[in-house]
């Protein structure tokens, strides 16, 4: 299996690069490509070019436009790089006849109610991020290409920036700490998601009639917290490791969305159902809090 990964340093492409391996060859790009390969998403003729000349079996597209609030002021790099490229790599991958393998988020809801979103449900995204990360849903899906959509949530890894790691920094240099605490999801770790996306893909070179598996996923760790609950977690771990903080688990105050302003609003549920990734692949998505606490002890070696 020949794999064309884009994206390979960011925070879920470093972890498939690992995932990936044992898999096949894998052709593994960032933005500033390689031996004149394009893995640039703003650069759709370079992306074109590139998958044809590679002519890869499947594509991983973990790459995007991921700096939320800046979009919003950015509307035109946030669709070319969310929604115009990843279309472009569907109208590749059909007419080479390879699969795609796309990430999305949570953000193409609009947060309203307590229920897990159902990968069927409504849409209605609150921000330029989620709306031109819809867009390239929308895009993928309707080119006709073999594609599978993994939509996840509040993704973390112990390599880059992280919440937990900024968390640990600002319990460290601060003497209070407020967090906003009407948000509720499940994080996420890089490793799990490429972890099952090596599954998945494993499933699909078996897979005689595997039009059936195309389509979207909710990919999430299981059970929930809200952004209060993952800090305490994350300075209550810190604290038993004998890390020195200024601000404890049970002197975090707990806010509101409002209180927090930022340019691109968040959706307070992010809760997603994994049940259809779950049957489909014979898979069991482990609770958020034994990821979070393996990649806690990873960093704070």
């Amino acid at each position: 299996m020949k794999i064309l990964l884009l994206g390979k340093n960011g925070q879920v492409g470093w972890e498939l690069q690992r995932a990936l391996a044992p898999l096949g060859e894998v052709i593994a790009l960032d933005r500033h490509g390689a031996s004149g390969l394009c893995g640039d998403l703003s650069n759709l003729d370079g992306l074109a070019a590139t998958v044809r000349h590679i002519k890869p079996n499947v594509i991983v597209n973990a790459a995007a436009y991921t700096a939320v609030d800046k979009a919003e002021s950015d509307q035109i790099s946030a669709a070319l790089v969310n929604a115009e490229a990843p279309s472009l790599l569907a109208q590749e991958a059909k007419a080479i006849g390879a699969w795609l393998i796309h990430y999305s988020t949570d953000y193409v809801f609009d947060g309203s109610g307590e229920h897990r979103w159902q990968e069927a449900a409504p849409t209605g995204p609150l921000s330029v991020y989620g709306r031109t990360k819809l867009e390239g849903e929308q895009g993928i899906l309707s080119s006709g290409a073999m594609a599978i959509v993994l939509r996840t949530s509040w993704v973390y890894a112990a390599r880059g920036h992280n919440f937990a790691k900024t968390m640990l920094r600002l319990a460290a240099e601060r003497n209070t700490l407020s967090v906003v605490a009407d948000q509720f999801g499940a994080p996420t770790g890089a490793e799990l998601i490429a972890d099952v996306t090596a599954l998945i893909m494993r499933r699909i070179a078996a897979e005689r009639d595997d039009s059936q598996l195309q389509g979207i996923y909710h990919l999430a760790a299981s059970g929930e917290t809200s952004w209060y609950g993952f800090a305490r977690f994350v300075l209550a771990h810190a604290q038993r490791s004998g890390i020195t903080l200024k601000v404890t688990a049970d002197q975090i105050a707990p806010i509101s969305t409002e209180a927090y302003p930022v340019p691109a609003p968040r959706p307070r549920n992010s809760r997603l159902a994994v049940d259809k990734l779950e049957n489909t692949f014979n898979l069991k998505m482990p609770l958020w809090e034994q990821g979070v606490q393996r990649m806690l002890d990873e960093i704070q070696q």
